[in-house]
């Protein structure tokens, strides 16, 4: 049986095109990444947009125009492949979700790999907190907020954000872990109230599929690396690929130690 709790063995099952799913409670305890992948002439406006808004926009890799590979990230990484699902626009207005990006890719195209709160999953289940999307086999949900971005050029949106419901003192416990992954979105950025950030139904996620909830349960919610679609939107470059929400790009780097590697990494 193929262990998808090995990165490596994970990607080679998605650009086999045998594994097609979201990537939550895949991976192990792997740094997952959201994609966004722009014209070398949108890149840098979008650089200084993720560089405003950290929390919702981590970055952890960025690459040479037209190349494909990540090597901080994984060695044997192709971005064209490696993820389960991808998203194209054009001119800020979705028009496909393929399963490879290769018949698209261009010499000028730079990417930009972005921390994701599926990371921090394992360690919350290592702890015993709930991770009730998990538990259903759903993807998490995620919701479009009143929460702004700070504008950078073009760029500007909403926050983004993903709600994992857990009791209270759960919850509490979670904010003390994800505390210390900032390059995973870091502490949440809400609990309890969702109209409190503009979210009318917690039942109609924007994104990903219906929440559980269970009796006792209170809505947690982090920024979410969907946060650059909500931009795209609003920027409307003429042309861009992101992941699909929910199919991240699993890396090799385990999540508790990403910040120390990529600080080695980038000689920071």
């Amino acid at each position: 049986m193929t262990d998808l709790s090995i990165p490596h063995i994970l990607r080679q099952e998605i650009r086999a095109r045998r594994f097609r799913a979201p990537t939550t409670g895949v991976g192990g305890d792997a740094l997952q990444a959201n994609l966004v992948i722009l014209p070398e002439a949108e890149a840098s406006a979008f650089l200084r947009f993720a560089q405003a808004n950290p929390q919702p926009i981590p970055l952890l890799a960025v690459s040479e125009p037209g190349a494909v590979a990540l090597p901080s990230l994984g060695q044997d990484i192709d971005l064209r492949y490696d993820l389960p699902r991808y998203r194209v626009w054009h001119e800020g207005v979705l028009t496909e979700e393929p399963e490879e990006i290769a018949a698209l890719w261009r010499p000028d195209l730079v990417s930009f790999a972005i921390g994701c709160s599926f990371s921090f999953e394992a360690a919350l289940a290592k702890a015993g907190l709930p991770l009730r999307h998990q538990e259903a086999g759903r993807n998490v949900p995620m919701y479009r907020t009143t929460l702004a971005t700070r504008p950078s050029g073009a760029f500007h949106g909403p926050v983004v954000v993903s709600m994992r419901a857990m009791p209270a003192a759960a919850a509490i416990e979670a904010v003390q872990i994800c505390a210390h992954m900032p390059l995973a979105h870091g502490a949440p950025v809400h609990l309890g109230d969702p109209a409190q950030i503009g979210i009318t139904d917690l039942m109609q996620p924007d994104y990903g599929d219906a929440p559980v909830i269970e009796p006792g349960d209170i809505p947690v919610f982090w920024a979410c690396g969907v946060t650059p679609q909500a931009a795209i939107l609003a920027a409307r470059p003429a042309f861009a690929i992101t992941h699909a929400p929910g199919y991240m790009l699993v890396t090799d780097i385990a999540a508790d130690q990403a910040e120390r590697h990529l600080r080695g990494v980038h000689g920071l």
